[in-house]
């Protein structure tokens, strides 16, 4: 019964309290008109910067996320436009193949050093892969150099930008022989020398292999004829031209199973023996 009597006691202050705060409200409905008025002109002068700060930090979390988008589009379009070029060069030197009278044999490079006077490149296959030294190396744009050394499964090739390489050359729609090399001082321009000056050359004509030296099957593009200046003191003419084949770019190639004859050989041999 106690317990009883003490709950009604609690419950009779709950009710008084809830009435007196019911009249205290009554009575102070303008001030609370007031608060309310004030507390709504407030947030009207609020609404419009927190709003900005909302827009800001979506605009800031939109940015991230495009800026994270472009990251991966650049990447995957130059993963794109890397095998889009590769499979140029692969349908390039398919076509080499499929028109080249020697047969050609593909390689990889798989080092170079392009840094002085004796550059060198070396291929991903050797003497089990039927290269031999003096083989022509190759691509789709023109001669690379030449097969200096053999193993069994890579070769070191003498290329173009190497102050001992050589090769016989001659001018296309022409009569104009010469020897090619390298001048040692740009990557890819070269010389053509021992051009009499009675032939008339031109820029922009191509320079090929001759097949004259027995090293290098007739028809290989070397370059294009960028200059020409009279010998001095001699009948002769200097001849620059640019590469066709780019050493630095340079990833594929063929070497071409070409082999010198064995009768020329011979004759020049037995030649050099005499005099």
């Amino acid at each position: 019964m106690r317990r009883l009597a003490d709950a009604k006691d609690y419950i009779i202050t709950a009710l008084i309290l809830l009435f007196a705060t019911a009249l205290m409200v009554s009575r102070h409905d303008g001030g609370l008109q007031n608060a309310r008025k004030i507390s709504v002109t407030v947030l009207s002068y609020l609404e419009q910067p927190l709003s900005n700060i909302r827009i800001y930090r979506q605009a800031l979390t939109t940015n991230t996320y495009l800026q994270r988008q472009n990251i991966l589009l650049q990447d995957e379009l130059s993963r794109l436009r890397s095998a889009d070029q590769q499979n140029q060069i692969l349908r390039e030197l398919l076509n080499l193949r499929d028109e080249s009278e020697h047969p050609l044999i593909p390689v990889q490079i798989v080092a170079k050093d392009l840094r002085g006077l004796n550059n060198s490149l070396t291929v991903s296959a050797g003497t089990d892969d039927g290269i031999q030294r003096g083989m022509p190396l190759m691509n789709s744009d023109g001669l690379v150099g030449q097969i200096n050394f053999t193993a069994k499964n890579y070769s070191q090739v003498l290329p173009f930008s190497n102050s001992l390489f050589r090769v016989s050359a001659r001018i296309q729609s022409s009569r104009a022989y010469g020897i090619v090399s390298w001048d040692g001082n740009s990557e890819n321009e070269l010389i053509l020398q021992y051009v009499p000056q009675t032939i008339p050359v031109n820029v922009g004509q191509i320079v090929e292999t001759s097949g004259a030296s027995n090293q290098f099957p007739a028809g290989i593009p070397i370059g294009e004829i960028t200059a020409v200046e009279p010998g001095r003191g001699v009948e002769t003419q200097t001849i620059y031209l640019k590469a066709f084949a780019d050493l630095f770019t340079l990833s594929e190639a063929f070497v071409v199973a070409f082999e010198p004859d064995t009768t020329i050989n011979q004759l020049i041999i037995q030649q050099e023996k005499l005099f």
